[in-house]
């Protein structure tokens, strides 16, 4: 009797075991979707699904959808969640050439997105191309890539996002938009290209509202008409408006140019694009980044009065022959918010202000409070122009070990506090800028090619290091 106890006991085991090994193939399986195949197939290599939508239904936790070379001229729209163990994936297959094409989307009120992930976790998108997806409505937002609600632990990599394009005169459009409307999490954007978008009012690449904890590396923004990389807060996106601002984010190893708003309708004539912009954000890292040929290269400030871009780290940084300025911080008018508890350091500025605009390589405008500016190379564009201070709204500053390019034949300009001098050694002494701070030669390596790297005799390394 006890063997026959016994050898039910593990016939009962085995068939559990079983059980849930097929349970775990189930949840770690690879689901293929090709433009040849079907969706009353199985989902596999040889019998792939056809679209996007049933492969979206189909890839619960742990799945990995493999997308076949093509062009899918319909949306993605992540329809379940991941787990920290178990991600769901949507990658191009083998690195083939995936197409996701806005091409024959009509026209619609509201958001449209090619890629959309609501209230959803851990997943990720991986080698696409998306692109295509315009529209003539000033009511219709199209996107790229759209993450919202309380998605956390998101991954965008090694994505192309092309011509998603607004041409109404007050539309908007945007690359890949991440809102946090609901607390969001872990958000990675990483090894992904944004080009030739038009914009209208909105941004390349951004992350508004409740956002805590992200990191955006390595992407390459370009040939765009409003503002390349985007961080924002106080715009009502979430409605806890204790949390409504993005946070604790680092932006690292990104290469943004050719980001101008002139010609936008929006913007008319204007200068007005940051390459990479806080606009209200907490608790940043802008690092190693390299922005030229844009309006302005990286921007700290907040657009809602009594709010701040609040310690915000600017630092190693390449910002070169940019039309206004290379780093702005503070309000553009009295009517906006401003910069505190922020450091400026270890920045290469050279040549900003190609448009003759007045903005110099250092902007500080209004209300800029307890901030840090040091060990920066500063080489003056056409209008002579090193720091442009035009607002004494200016607290408690700390301006110290910088070195001012020293030119044979040429002035420089330093204005602070709406004076101007002309005197290194006078703006000096207005500003209390600290007694290492230089002007001399850096001695870069080869600033016509843009080697910014200093010889072995550099006097600035005395300074900077």
């Amino acid at each position: 009797m006890k063997t026959i106890y016994f050898i039910l006991l593990a016939a009962v085991a085995m068939v559990l075991v079983f059980v849930l090994n097929n349970k775990e193939d189930k949840q770690n399986q690879a689901i293929y979707v090709a433009t040849n195949g079907n969706d009353h197939n199985v989902g596999t290599k040889s019998k792939p699904f056809r679209t996007l939508k049933k492969a979206a239904v189909e890839a619960n936790a742990g799945t990995t959808v493999l997308i076949r070379k093509g062009n899918y001229h319909e949306k993605l729209v992540v329809k379940h969640s991941g787990t920290n163990s178990k991600p769901i994936t949507f990658k191009a297959y083998n690195k083939e050439k995936v197409v996701l094409s806005g091409k024959d989307l009509k026209d619609v009120e509201g958001d449209t997105a090619l890629v959309s992930i609501n209230n959803k976790n851990y997943v990720t998108i991986s080698g696409l191309t998306i692109q295509g997806l315009t529209t003539d409505l000033a009511d219709e937002t199209v996107m790229g890539i759209y993450v919202k609600g309380s998605s956390s632990h998101i991954t965008l990599e090694n994505n192309n996002v092309n011509h998603i394009e607004t041409h109404a005169d007050d539309g908007n459009a945007h690359g890949i938009a991440i809102y946090g409307t609901g607390t969001m999490k872990d958000i990675n954007i990483s090894n992904n290209t944004l080009e030739d978008l038009k914009l209208g009012a909105s941004e390349s690449l951004v992350l508004n509202g409740n956002i805590d904890g992200f990191k955006i590396e390595n992407n390459i923004v370009r040939r765009s008409d409003n503002i390349g990389i985007d961080l924002i807060g106080y715009e009502g996106t979430s409605k806890d408006k204790t949390v409504d601002f993005v946070r604790n984010g680092i932006v690292k190893n990104n290469i943004v140019y050719e980001i101008s708003s002139y010609g936008n309708p929006a913007y008319g004539e204007d200068y007005a694009a940051g390459g990479i912009y806080v606009d209200g954000g907490k608790n940043i890292i802008i690092e190693k980044n390299t922005v030229y040929a844009s309006d302005i290269g990286i921007e700290a400030t907040s657009e809602h009065a009594k709010k701040y871009a609040d310690n915000i780290t600017i630092i190693n940084n390449i910002i070169y022959e940019n039309f206004f300025t290379g780093i702005s911080i503070g309000g553009y008018d009295e009517d906006r918010g401003g910069t505190t508890n922020s450091t400026i350091s270890q920045n290469i500025l050279y040549r900003n202000d190609t448009k003759g605009l007045d903005g110099g390589q250092l902007l500080l405008q209004y209300d800029t409070k307890n901030n840090v500016v040091e060990k920066n190379i500063l080489t003056a564009g056409p209008s002579r122009i090193f720091i442009s201070n035009y607002f004494k709204t200016n607290q408690k500053n700390k301006l110290q070990k910088n070195v001012f390019h020293k030119e044979k034949g040429e002035l420089g300009i330093w204005i602070w506090k709406e004076e101007e001098y002309t005197s290194f050694h006078k703006f000096q002494k207005a500003s209390n800028s600290d007694e290492k701070s230089s002007y001399i030669d850096p001695k870069y390596q080869n600033e016509n090619n843009y080697d910014f790297r200093l010889k072995k005799d550099s006097p600035a390394k005395k300074v900077v290091f």
